[in-house]
């Protein structure tokens, strides 16, 4: 009976890992999601110092949002929206038009799965 608690804990310990490495992109640091971004986009050092800035101060503006809402998930909303626009149109200013092309089809298909709830039956 025990080794199979212990086998369950540890499945459902992997899964939690899995999942967090692969799509947890509100909890990944700055540095991780440039560099998943210079992977898929295949940027070079220079974009992907500029675009960890960026992403540097949107954390630092993203978690001084969220300490105003003081737990208003609407007013978090309606703040975060602008941000994150802000953010996109700098990194796009930075990529080559056929980076900004599959960028702009990566955020559409990330607000899609958002939207779907993690699916994509359309």
């Amino acid at each position: 009976m025990m080794k199979k608690f212990l086998l369950v804990c540890c499945i459902l310990l992997g899964i939690s890992a899995v999942s967090r490495a692969q799509g947890g992109g509100g909890r990944m640091s700055p540095e991780d999601r440039a560099k998943n971004l210079q992977t898929q986009l295949k940027l070079n050092d220079d974009q992907t110092a500029k675009i960890t800035a960026i992403y540097k101060a949107q954390a630092v503006k993203r978690d001084s949002i969220r300490t105003a809402a003081n737990g208003d998930r609407d007013a978090m909303r309606s703040a975060m929206m602008p941000l994150m626009k802000e953010t996109n149109d700098k990194v796009k200013a930075i990529l080559t038009p056929e980076q900004q092309t599959a960028y702009q089809k990566m955020m559409e298909e990330m607000r899609a799965r958002m939207q779907g709830g993690g699916g994509g039956g359309n």
